[in-house]
């Protein structure tokens, strides 16, 4: 009988002496768990990894406003709008003569809150009262002003779609605790500017690419549609796919190196369980009335509250888009800020009351933002353009030091001067918050090491807890 002289490393192991080879590996990898952790993970991509350090959050809960809310109409209050109000100043117009218009005050008024006395704008008056609780960003900056790029950058540190997104390295690293769902959700009802490469894995094996859920509508029946099978009951359906996965290992036996094939070969058996374990999650009706009054009621509302639901029951990163496209594009008017934050300021406050109760928001990094921010002058008579030299973004919980603003921007908004915080620097932040050493989590592909940060970023290490 001819048999194949090719055999795997494994294979050889596990024949060699009777397998001798594979009980002196197992003794190896005894000793260090980070080994055995990645032993696993090569059985199962999204098992639960071991960090590189001890992590101060777990969990992610990304709240993207996408279009890019403005920071001096939110966050940033800057009063010499008012006193510059119609006028373009020299220290602006000599460093952008073409693109600066005339500086427009912001029609919405501040006050302080909390402990620190943060300026909160009216359009957040739940949010306010939560101040305590978050770190607010004022000297954020990213690289281009338009929502492409821009989003792209925010979501994966680079400006084409060919990179990993940020959720993507985050189960790349960490897995999830949750085998029976996804490790990284992305909420959306539609579709952004971008699409799918906003959450998708590009050269990381296709398991860790993000679940979009269009959650316009959260009917449980309809979120995994196709579940019932009116010709298959559940039991023959899952020995259906028990055969599938012993064919897909007998297949695999010559393949052991194969982080791709197995890969995919998870992602089938997840896509089953992800049918029957999504029922339960969406579900809404499960929460008391008391918690459903506290978000609140509308599509934004309902959004937290299910991503409160799948983090708490082992999702690694939760991403819920604002709406679908750019809704918070305001460059015609700039009022219609006040109609988003209404439709989101209670749900992000509850959000964060609610994990606070739980005890879960110690370890649960919740991130408030969009892809840029928006100009302090004019576009025509009352909206705002893009902006990327300055703006505002919050994160909350998990690890990162409640009720205080730090870093600005300049007298008037423009531009990030006090510890400027570009967004690799926010991503390396992230990271080392989740356990995870931004430039040691890498991916090899095309013959050379990648990385979320690329070759940039630094931790802030003065807004850590």
């Amino acid at each position: 009988m001819n048999q194949s002289s090719d055999i795997s490393r494994r294979a050889c192991l596990a024949r060699l002496g009777g397998g001798i080879g594979t009980l002196g590996l197992a003794g190896v990898l005894a000793q260090d768990q980070s080994a055995w952790a990645a032993t696993e993970a090569a059985v199962n991509p999204l098992a639960p990894k071991v960090p590189h350090f001890a992590p101060k959050a777990k969990r992610i809960i990304h709240l993207f406003m996408n279009g890019g809310p403005s920071h001096v109409d939110t966050f940033d209050p800057k009063p010499a709008l008012k006193e510059y109000a119609g006028q373009q100043p020299e220290e602006l117009t000599k460093n952008y003569p073409r693109s600066v218009g005339k500086l427009f005050p912001s029609p919405f008024k501040f006050t302080q809150h909390g402990e620190n006395g943060i300026a909160v704008s009216e359009l957040y008056p739940h949010v306010a009262n939560v101040i305590d609780d978050i770190c607010v960003i004022k000297s954020m900056h990213t690289d281009i002003p338009n929502h492409e790029p821009g989003l792209l950058i925010m979501n994966s540190g680079h400006s084409q779609p060919t990179r990993p997104s940020m959720g993507s390295w985050l189960t790349y690293g960490l897995g999830t605790d949750n085998q029976n769902l996804p490790g990284f959700v992305v909420l959306c009802p539609g579709k952004p500017v971008v699409g799918p490469q906003l959450w998708g894995n590009s050269f990381l094996p296709g398991i860790f690419q993000g679940c979009h859920i269009n959650n316009s509508k959260l009917d449980p029946q309809s979120v995994i549609q196709h579940v019932h099978n009116s010709q298959l009951p559940p039991a023959i359906q899952r020995r259906q796919l028990d055969l599938l996965q012993e064919l897909n290992r007998e297949y695999s036996t010559d393949r052991a190196d194969d982080p791709q094939l197995e890969a995919r070969i998870q992602s089938y058996e997840m896509a089953f369980r992800l049918q029957f374990a999504a029922q339960e999650v969406f579900d809404l009706k499960q929460e008391s009335s008391a918690t459903r009054e506290l978000y609140g009621s509308g599509q934004f509302a309902d959004g937290c509250l299910v991503a409160r639901r799948l983090v708490e029951r082992g999702v690694r990163m939760v991403q819920l888009y604002y709406g679908g496209g750019q809704p918070w594009d305001d460059y015609g008017d700039i009022m219609n800020h006040a109609n988003h934050a209404k439709q989101s300021d209670q749900a992000i406050a509850a959000l964060i009351r609610d994990l606070k109760s739980r005890g879960m928001l110690d370890d649960t990094l919740i991130i408030w933002g969009g892809e840029f921010g928006r100009t302090p002058w004019s576009q025509g008579a009352k909206g705002r353009d893009h902006h990327s030299r300055g703006f505002t973004m919050w994160l909350a919980g998990g690890g990162v030091k409640g009720g205080i603003a730090y870093g600005n921007t300049d007298q008037f908004g423009n531009a990030a001067v006090e510890t400027p915080v570009h967004v690799h620097d926010l991503h390396a932040t992230i990271l080392h918050l989740m356990g995870l050493d931004h430039e040691r989590l890498t991916y090899r592909y095309s013959g050379r090491d990648f990385r979320l940060t690329d070759v940039h970023g630094h931790v802030v290490a003065d807004i850590l807890a």
